[in-house]
């Protein structure tokens, strides 16, 4: 195994923590924006705020994290890998949800959002199903 390659699992990993931290954090905020009367100074700043998080933390950690998980796959030879093509499937889903999350984001802003906070509360976990279902694959490689 090379320098090389371990740089390269420790910026994954960096990206992967910082991505899902966004994960984590954007629906929560989504649950306070919610319940904060629509155009009041609390409203605002929450749109700002998600913004922030979602163009300047998120994004990023998700471009850097498919950029290295690739490059990882492709190195370590495990593209072939049955627990490989779970892992992508999930990561595709995770990375479809950080999409669903962008457009609820632009719905709140415009104060067209549909959903209560109790409906992001629910939203909230998911996250936390892929990164947990995810985390056992790459340690168990069960297939």
């Amino acid at each position: 195994m090379s320098n090389l390659y371990l740089w390269i699992k420790v910026l994954h990993i960096l990206a992967i923590i910082s991505w899902m931290a966004g994960m984590l954090y954007l629906p929560r905020l989504f649950v306070y924006h919610a319940e904060a009367p629509k155009d009041s100074p609390q409203a605002k700043t929450f749109v700002m705020m998600e913004r922030r998080l979602l163009h300047a933390i998120m994004l990023p950690a998700l471009l850097a994290t498919w950029i290295t998980g690739v490059t990882l796959a492709i190195q370590g030879g495990f593209v072939h890998a049955g627990w490989f093509h779970a892992k992508f499937a999930l990561v595709i889903a995770l990375s479809a949800l950080h999409g669903y999350f962008a457009k609820i984001r632009k719905g709140l802003a415009k104060e067209t959002n549909r959903h209560g906070s109790g409906f992001f509360r629910i939203v909230n976990e998911a996250p936390t199903v892929f990164m947990i279902a995810i985390v056992i694959l790459v340690v168990f490689k069960p297939f």
